[in-house]
Formats: C-alpha cells, sequence, structure tokens
C-alpha cells in the first residue's frame, strides 16, 4: 500500500519558525495593531493570529501525532486557497512582531508561509486581474517591475545634473522613482550635485532589486530570478566602483541590507545607506546649508515611518533629524510612529492585488495625520520617505477629498523632496 503523502510541505520554514507556529498563544495583541485587519472592517481570516492557527492545523492534519499513527490527513484544496487570499491580503509591515507577547518573527514567517505555497502551486494571490503572478515574468523580461524599457532609467535625467561614469558613491533609484515617480530621482540627485557629491548611476545596467518578488513569496521563479538580480546589481555595482550605495527607496534599501546579502550568501562589497541616512550624516558634520523655507512660510511637519526602513531595519532618527533642522517647519509627531507606525497600506503586494484594502489603509493613515497638520486655510506638510508609501497616502488622500474630508487638505512628499526646496532647487 502505497504511502499517504502530507498535503502540506515545510519547505521554506526553518526549524525555528516551526516553533513559532507552536508558540502563538492567540492572546489577539496583535488584531490590537493590525492595519489589514482593521483596514478589512475586521475580516477573521486577515487576522495575524487566525493565519497562524490556522497554518497549525495544517500542520497537525500532515505531521501530528494522529497524522503519525494513521497517514497525513487530506487537506481540501479549497482551505489552501482561502488562506493564499488571506495570507497575501498582509503588508508585511511587522507591527505584530513588534506587539507579538511570544516574540515571532511574523514578516519572516507570512514571506515563509506564502513561498512555501508558491511553490506548491497556490499562489500568489490572484485577485481581479492576477497582477502578483505576472511579476516574475515582467521583471524576468524587463528587468524592471513596470515592463518598461531599459532605455528609461535615465530618461529623466535634467540637463543640470551631472552623473559621473564611475564614483565611490552610487545612486541607486529604484524601478518607481526612475520609471514612475521621477519628482523623487530628479530631487535626489539634485540634493547631491548641491551638496557636492560626485555620484554615479547605473542606468540600464540597473535591475529590480526584487522586493516584490520576495514580499509575495516568488524569489525562487523564473530560475530564481530574485538571486539572479542581486547578482547582477551587486557586480554592476563593483564595476562602478562604489563604495557607498545611496537609496530614496526604502524597499529597494531593505532588500540590498537584507535580502541581497541572504540570497547571495555572501556580505556585500560596499555600504548601504538611505538618503534620510547620509542627509543625517552630512548635517552632523556641518555641510548642509539650508538657504530657505521649503515652502516659503511657516509650516507644520509631520512623518510617516516606511514599514521597510523603520520596523524592518530600524532607522527612525535620522529622517527626523532632517526634518528638524530645516528651517520654517516644525516638526510634530504621529500618535501612532516609529515601530508602532501604522502602514501605508501598499507593501507586501497589497496594492497591486488588493487596491481596495490599501486604499482603506492608507486612508486611516492620513486621518492619522489630519489632528496635527490640519489648520484652517493653511496646508500642512505629511513627509514619507519611500515612494511607495508616498504614492499610496496619496491616494488615501485624494478618497478623502473626494468624500468631503476638508480635513484631508495637506501637502504629501518626500523627505528628500523637502530637503531640495530648503536648498532651493526645483523638484520636477
Amino acid at each position: 500500500m502505497a504511502k499517504k503523502e502530507p498535503s502540506l510541505k515545510i519547505t521554506n520554514l526553518t526549524a525555528v519558525q516551526l516553533m513559532e507556529i507552536d508558540a502563538c498563544m492567540r492572546c489577539g495583541e496583535c488584531e490590537n495593531w493590525c492595519p489589514t485587519y482593521e483596514g478589512s472592517d475586521f475580516y477573521p481570516g486577515l487576522s495575524p493570529r487566525d493565519k497562524i492557527y490556522r497554518w497549525k492545523t495544517f500542520m497537525d492534519r500532515s505531521y501530528g501525532f494522529m497524522s503519525m499513527l494513521f497517514g497525513p490527513k487530506k487537506i481540501p484544496e479549497e482551505e489552501f486557497d482561502a488562506f493564499v487570499e488571506d495570507v497575501h491580503g498582509c503588508t508585511t509591515c511587522g507591527i505584530c512582531a513588534t506587539v507579538c507577547e511570544a516574540g515571532i518573527n511574523t514578516v519572516e514567517l507570512w514571506e515563509a508561509m506564502r513561498a512555501n505555497l508558491v511553490k506548491r502551486g497556490n499562489g500568489p494571490f490572484q485577485g481581479p486581474e492576477g497582477k502578483q503572478s505576472k511579476i516574475p515574468a515582467i521583471i524576468g523580461k524587463s528587468k524592471n517591475s513596470y515592463n518598461e524599457d531599459q532605455s528609461k532609467r535615465l530618461s529623466w535625467i535634467p540637463d543640470d545634473v551631472v552623473i559621473e561614469d564611475k564614483a565611490d558613491i552610487l545612486y541607486f533609484g529604484g524601478c518607481t522613482a526612475e520609471l514612475r515617480q521621477i519628482n523623487l530621482g530628479i530631487s535626489t540627485a539634485r540634493v547631491l550635485n548641491k551638496l557636492g557629491i560626485k555620484f554615479t548611476m547605473l542606468g540600464e545596467d540597473e535591475c529590480c532589486c526584487g522586493s516584490v518578488l520576495i514580499r509575495t513569496g516568488q524569489y525562487h521563479k523564473e530560475e530564481e530570478i530574485a538571486k539572479r538580480l542581486a547578482r547582477a546589481n551587486v557586480d554592476a555595482i563593483k564595476a562602478k566602483g562604489a563604495k557607498i550605495v545611496l537609496y530614496a527607496c526604502s524597499g529597494c534599501f531593505r532588500a540590498s541590507l537584507v535580502d541581497w546579502p541572504r540570497l547571495l550568501g555572501e556580505e556585500l562589497p560596499f555600504k548601504v545607506m538611505h538618503m534620510a541616512q547620509f542627509l543625517a550624516e552630512l548635517i552632523d558634520e556641518g555641510k548642509v546649508e539650508w538657504v530657505q523655507k521649503p515652502y516659503g512660510e511657516d509650516k507644520i511637519v509631520t512623518y510617516h515611518d516606511p514599514c521597510h526602513l523603520g520596523r524592518h531595519v530600524g532607522v527612525y532618527d535620522e529622517p527626523r533629524k532632517v526634518l528638524q533642522s530645516i528651517p520654517g517647519l516644525e516638526y510634530k509627531e504621529l500618535d501612532r510612529s516609529k515601530s508602532y507606525q501604522r502602514c501605508c497600506g501598499a507593501g507586501g503586494g497589497v496594492k497591486a492585488g488588493l487596491p481596495d484594502l490599501a486604499l482603506s489603509i492608507a486612508k486611516q493613515r492620513v486621518q492619522d495625520a489630519e489632528p496635527i497638520l490640519y489648520e484652517e486655510g493653511k496646508t500642512n506638510v505629511f513627509a514619507q520617505a519611500c515612494p511607495f508609501c508616498k504614492r499610496n497616502i496619496s491616494d488615501g488622500q485624494a478618497a478623502l477629498k473626494e468624500e468631503g474630508d476638508k480635513k484631508a487638505d495637506m501637502i504629501i512628499e518626500d523627505i528628500v523632496e523637502v530637503a531640495a526646496r530648503a536648498l532651493g532647487l526645483e523638484t520636477t
């Protein structure tokens, strides 16, 4: 008699993660903070503790004591399909890990679950247009996440910007700033020039950082595409002679800092820094002289911590230092900030796969800022340090304005754009 095979493999889950699944006490603290759970009007399937419990039942039916005695119990495919939608309805923001009483590293756990299901053939989440599932083929073909010709990588560079062929410092623009939100790319390049920083860029040799593939569990597709992208980027950066690589995109920064070394099994031969860190360092050294109020008059400013820059890698103080040093800005802190901030809603593939959920979370984040920023007849500043956060929060603002929310009137800009204005530079 043939031995029954478990419906679920334990591929992609470490021994520690298998213990973490058992460690969940189902206390519910994660539910009090989860942005997707709240943004979905408290749909039970998006509760972090519910996802862990359901995965535990999968494990028990496949490897538990009764399965050892009588063989694995078959798990209906409908259960896997339902779980795929729920586990992909998570931005992987990490707030559940911050508040977890058992200390479970939920970000890594969700990503391992996703990769496991994708390998099994149950993911990623298809959604109405199947956008997530198309990502590996798009990036494999075009080397960027927007299916654009690589020749457009530096087509946005203004005539006044000087880029070296080789330099100790390299600006890694990222797909979004180079192919969609070019104001961020322009602002970053002009700020570096203004401060006398000689820098180079990869241009057509730059590949997607792979973040979207890793977050959605698809990094092994297309012949381990994420690993190939990381290898290509690292080799191209080395060829440029760079010792420091700068990022204005928090997703690219996190991918290079955390994911590239893990994918390649080696330390990076260069230092990586987010632009907020780089600017803060220059400010400490007295090398930044702001020339004007960025908006011509005094404004209140607050700051949204991107998950990839804050909770994922612990960069909190430097962005605040930059904003607090700029003339004409009065800095005020959000109630939910730093390690307890509310995600913008765009991460983890949610913006692509579940846009309505992403928008719901973004509206909540704008409303978090309203008590601080709203003044009758005056617009104040909501700053970010990630193009995805800026895009989704802007979408949330637009939706609230359409609904008649006057308090949603605020300036939403990246911290590098704010810095560019304070240096007297154009951002377009």
